[in-house]
């Protein structure tokens, strides 16, 4: 049985990653089933987790928000996993019972942090509150006149942390964190915040003319070397880079020359597209570039299981630039016309169209967690569910390892 997982992340009020709500679903074969059994999806899932993946392989060591059904609160379920990595989240369908609240209150003098899955400030689902340390709301579910009433409201839990769910806008941010809230999930994170023109500044230029070179056919490692000793953040980049746990290396490698040798043409090109998108996204959220190092390799690796031909080393590039107009904060056309990429990338980042586009697609609907979607793109390609969820974790393994000081 295919065992779908995927991570959400999220927020504090300076965007830094707080945890990451796992989304999943089980059972899926060849169709979505919309009545797949919750009980049964989520005793697969953990199972999974605990005995094939391990979680800190699926969230980096960061928290992990997990949703369980009332069935598996009543047996105890949420005691499997570690306090001090997960967040028992109570789905807003459970009814505060005694039974349910005795369990809650159980958790918590354990010391579990218990989560108020999608609360829409209903009385009766408020009796959980005392309990938990984190209450979920869906920002597009109430309108916001009626949310800053409530939100008024609960100020008389003073012990609670509140948390918008489905912001997908840098304004939606605003307002929510206005209103009181301390976490936030959504996509706003990798949208643009297109305030004015904007232009690429003269020091980034230098980095994509430092791309330009690596995009030759053959590329010349002392050029690449010239151009990278003098930016001392690049350099640095580099022997993090060389010497990172993904590439255990006995002895640390002190000098650039060693670590281009090392890397070679291809692992060179990796490293230069890598550090250039990490040096555009500075001063965004880290989580960005992670996003994009984990769709990088992910359309890497699919390209190397598909049946089309196409070159591994250009779908790597497609991943790690779709998201640069949420680095640069423009119009993804107006960077990639500066961009030395090929016409399959930039129709695929510009209007979501051509060979490559199908990749991008797959990708961007298994981390959202649709899965459905997912699954139909994937006949397109010609690629199994399970290849899909294997390269999934090795991407995110891999996002993990690679140290660019993020």
């Amino acid at each position: 049985m295919d065992v779908f997982i995927a991570r959400q992340p999220v927020f504090d009020r300076h965007k830094r990653l707080f945890a990451y709500e796992l989304l999943y679903r089980s059972g899926m074969g060849n169709a979505f089933p919309g009545n797949v059994d919750p009980d049964e999806a989520t005793h697969t899932v953990l199972a999974h987790i605990l005995f094939n993946i391990g979680l800190e392989a699926i969230t980096g060591n960061r928290r992990a928000l997990i949703n369980f059904p009332e069935n598996h609160l009543l047996q105890g379920t949420p005691h499997q996993l570690p306090t001090s990595s997960c967040i028992i989240e109570i789905l807003e369908t459970i009814e505060p019972s005694e039974e349910i609240l005795a369990v809650c209150r159980e958790l918590r003098d354990k010391g579990y942090i218990l989560a108020l899955d999608d609360f829409d400030f209903n009385p009766v689902l408020e009796r959980f509150i005392p309990l938990v340390q984190i209450v979920k709301v869906d920002f597009q579910l109430i309108d916001q006149e009626h949310l800053t009433e409530c939100m008024e409201r609960m100020r008389k839990y003073p012990g609670v942390s509140w948390l918008a769910e489905k912001i997908e806008s840098h304004k939606e941010f605003a307002l929510a964190e206005s209103l009181g809230f301390s976490y936030f999930q959504g996509y706003f994170f990798n949208k643009p915040e297109i305030i004015k023109k904007r232009k690429i500044d003269t020091s980034k230029l230098v980095l994509l003319n430092l791309l330009a070179e690596v995009s030759r056919a053959e590329i010349n490692l002392g050029k690449i070397e010239q151009l990278l000793a003098p930016d001392v953040s690049l350099a640095y980049k580099l022997l993090r880079y060389i010497n990172s746990v993904y590439y255990s290396l006995i002895n640390k490698v002190t000098t650039i020359r060693y670590a281009l040798i090392y890397l070679g043409e291809q692992g060179t090109r990796q490293f230069v597209s890598l550090a250039v998108a990490s040096e555009l996204a500075e001063g965004k959220p880290t989580e960005l570039m992670r996003l994009s190092m984990v769709r990088a390799e992910l359309c890497r690796l699919l390209a190397g299981s598909a049946k089309d031909g196409h070159e591994p080393s250009q779908l790597f590039l497609l991943g790690l630039f779709s998201l640069l107009d949420a680095m640069l904060d423009m119009p993804m056309s107006e960077v990639t016309s500066k961009l030395p990429l090929t016409r399959e990338v930039k129709d695929a980042l510009n209007r979501g169209e051509g060979p490559f586009a199908p990749y991008l697609r797959v990708t961007t609907a298994y981390e959202k967690g649709d899965f459905s979607r997912c699954v139909d793109t994937l006949r397109i390609l010609g690629i199994t569910s399970e290849t899909m969820i294997n390269s999934y974790f090795r991407a995110v393994v891999w996002a993990d390892l690679i140290d660019l000081g993020l």
